[in-house]
């Protein structure tokens, strides 16, 4: 199955996203990496590759960033992944695109559909 990373420059908001998913989306391995280490806000390259590598399962893995430098940080870890490890950037609004990616992802869609489904989620209208 498709795993999923979500980081934000808070590991409230990220706690927050998981518990919404998990309503939804049971089984979907969901790492997270929000906040720094100490728990301030910010993004840290290590956390959000140490999440990349725990969510393969060797399906691959679609990283879920909410804005600024976590999606520049989330970048530069996926271009140093060791050898072995297929994951991608999606570029979708985090919460649609998380919860959307967590119900395709359990349903066992590859890792491109988990990804374009994602996506779709910039066509969500709220109204």
């Amino acid at each position: 199955m498709v795993g999923l990373v979500l980081v934000s420059h808070s590991q409230s908001l990220a706690g927050g996203l998981l518990h919404l998913i998990r309503i939804m989306a049971k089984e979907v391995t969901v790492e997270l990496a929000g906040g720094l280490e100490d728990g301030s806000p910010g993004t840290s390259y290590d956390k959000i590759r140490s999440a990349v590598i725990r969510a393969d399962s060797g399906d691959g893995v679609v990283v879920i960033a909410d804005l600024g430098s976590s999606v520049m940080t989330a970048e530069m870890v996926l271009e140093d992944l060791p050898d072995g490890i297929n994951a991608v950037l999606a570029d979708c609004p985090m919460v649609e695109g998380a919860v959307t990616a967590s119900v395709t992802a359990e349903s066992g869609a590859s890792m491109e559909d988990v990804k374009a489904d994602a996506e779709a989620a910039w066509q969500s209208r709220k109204t």
